[in-house]
């Protein structure tokens, strides 16, 4: 390679300099010629007295310094920290409340849900405060009554285990295989000398005792979860309109009608949704009720009221309900587990194809690859709550795209 090939890098980058160089010098010179011909131009400033002598324009504390420079890598730098710090803290905050936040959504969900009952009360003649009452005491006996079906059975069949549990490990131990595997190997000697070195383990015994308290205090947090539920969603069912009122004044004047409109378009929506859902789930329940008590499936009532809870789950609910009821049926007998399984194909398609579509005629329809990913992303991110909740989320944000983003895009 010549020499002079090898400095051609070097004369190119002198040269931009220069011609940058002389650019700014350039700049420099019309902005001097157009102050000098505003000065000139303009009237000959009005006498003032001088200021008297401060800390601010100098004086005997001396004068002022340059402003910080705002592209400074310092001050770049710091406030970029500042506002990953302050991000970070946020989202730890977020994460610490997520509890909180939890039982809000639930809170407002219901709300939702059980706004179309109170006003449709109101429309028959009802003030709010009353009509508010009749739905909060229809609510609390709903359930009062789940309790009440629930509670007993499964104090009673755990109470008969509880009481039966020596006699099937008695019944076990006289299997025959289990009396031949012990006559072997010593099975039986060698699970007594470990029970009972167990039972005299103090490490033992203290996650025993740390994981039923630990039980307790999941049962007594999801107790407290509900009443708080209950107490909220009747708070905000009375102070509704003026909550709805006071979310719509942020909003400005401008937009502020299209955006009620579609808010209360989207709140009827998700109403009509949860109820239809809540409706179709109990007539399951109602029906798989019947038919187990007919045939003779053990634990009717208790089973009836899974089905209902796992008929609100999108999608799945009906046949993981259905999955429920057959299992138990098989362990009891194999007939009645087949029974369960043809009476829940043709129920399947009856409520498919003429319940569901009567009961949601009046709410948004749902394209199914958008109720699958709905489904899916709601129950990762916040389990059954959030697989209850997608459904009707997804029916709101389809009502802005269609209302809003879709006539937008066709104006440009």
């Amino acid at each position: 390679m010549k020499l002079s090939q090898m400095w051609e890098p070097a004369r190119r980058w002198d040269d931009f300099r220069r011609r940058q160089v002389a650019a700014l010098e350039e700049s420099n010179r019309i902005a001097a010629r157009q102050l000098e011909q505003s000065t000139d131009s303009a009237p000959p400033p009005a006498p003032a007295t001088p200021p008297p002598p401060s800390d601010e324009t100098g004086g005997q504390y001396g004068e002022l310094g340059q402003p910080l420079n705002r592209h400074s890598p310092f001050y770049v730098g710091f406030f970029g920290a500042t506002g990953v710090v302050v991000a970070l803290t946020l989202w730890q905050a977020v994460g610490q409340l997520a509890t909180t936040l939890t039982i809000l959504v639930v809170t407002l969900f219901l709300t939702v849900a059980l706004n179309p009952i109170v006003e449709g009360l109101m429309r028959r003649g009802l003030r709010r405060g009353s009509a508010v009452a009749v739905v909060y005491l229809g609510l609390l006996a709903v359930v009062g009554v789940i309790t009440a079906i629930v509670a007993p059975p499964v104090i009673t069949e755990g109470t008969a285990l509880a009481q039966r549990a020596p006699e099937y490990l008695d019944a076990f131990l006289r299997q025959a295989w289990v009396q031949d595997l012990d006559a072997h190997y010593h099975v039986i000697a060698k699970f007594q000398d470990e029970f009972n070195r167990r039972v005299t383990d103090q490490e033992f015994i203290g996650g025993v005792l740390g994981g039923i308290l630990g039980a307790g205090k999941v049962v007594a947090s999801g107790v407290f979860q509900t009443l708080t539920v209950l107490i909220l969603t009747l708070y905000f069912l009375i102070s509704w309109p003026r909550v709805k009122a006071a979310l719509y004044g942020v909003v400005p004047a401008s937009r502020r009608t299209r955006v009620v409109a579609l808010s209360e378009e989207m709140q009827r929506r998700v109403g009509m949704y949860a109820l239809g859902q809540v409706s179709i789930a109990a007539f399951n329940a109602a029906m798989s009720w019947l038919m187990m008590t007919i045939v003779g499936i053990p634990y009717a009532a208790v089973l009836a009221v899974a089905v209902g809870f796992l008929g609100l789950v999108p999608m799945v609910g009906a046949t993981l309900g259905a999955a429920v009821v057959t299992v138990v049926a098989f362990f009891t007998e194999p007939r009645l587990a087949l029974i369960a399984v043809i009476y829940y194909v043709v129920y399947q398609q009856i409520e498919n194809y003429v319940i569901a579509p009567r009961v949601m005629q009046h709410t948004v329809s749902v394209p199914g690859a958008v109720t699958v990913v709905a489904a899916l992303t709601g129950g990762t991110l916040l389990g059954m709550v959030g697989a209850l909740l997608a459904i009707p989320v997804a029916a709101a944000l389809l009502l802005l795209f269609d209302e809003v983003v879709l006539p937008r895009q066709e104006q440009h």
